[in-house]
């Protein structure tokens, strides 16, 4: 496990967040990312919010990074593995943005109710949960590096 950092490259932190977005850049920029990443976020606009959430891969995606890969674990229960991706549809169009959630080692199983909880949410509440989730994946990344 590793302390937090003082500072990060945007090219580290593109790799916690899955891509370089406006996001990474701003945060590469602070002292202490992680704890100035709310304040950073406050500034994006909704696109970039945007843009930094559909960078990471959905929830039962088979196209993964490694770490991605690891995190979500390898249960591939095709009525799991389906439901997810018929939910990861619908909050898509509702929202516009891709489903974000701290996994945390939990199976892809348990997925599936927090997905079904968080389309009952408006997209305002929905958009602030999935970004500080995002945030909670990279600091939870540096950690275990």
């Amino acid at each position: 496990m590793h302390d937090l950092p003082r500072k990060l490259s945007a090219e580290e932190l593109a790799e916690l967040f899955e891509g370089r977005t406006r996001l990474v850049e701003l945060l590469s920029e602070r002292e202490r990312p992680f704890a100035h990443a709310g304040e950073v976020i406050r500034t994006l606009t909704e696109a970039e919010k945007i843009e930094a959430l559909d960078a990471h891969p959905a929830i039962g995606a088979t196209k993964l990074s490694a770490r991605s890969a690891a995190e979500q674990g390898t249960e591939d229960e095709p009525a799991v593995v389906a439901e997810l991706a018929r939910l990861n549809a619908e909050y898509e169009r509702k929202f516009g943005f891709r489903f974000v959630v701290f996994v945390n080692r939990r199976p892809k199983s348990a997925m599936v109710p927090i997905l079904r909880e968080r389309l009952e949410r408006t997209r305002e509440e929905e958009l602030d949960t999935a970004l500080g989730e995002l945030v909670a994946i990279a600091e939870d990344r540096w950690l275990r590096r």
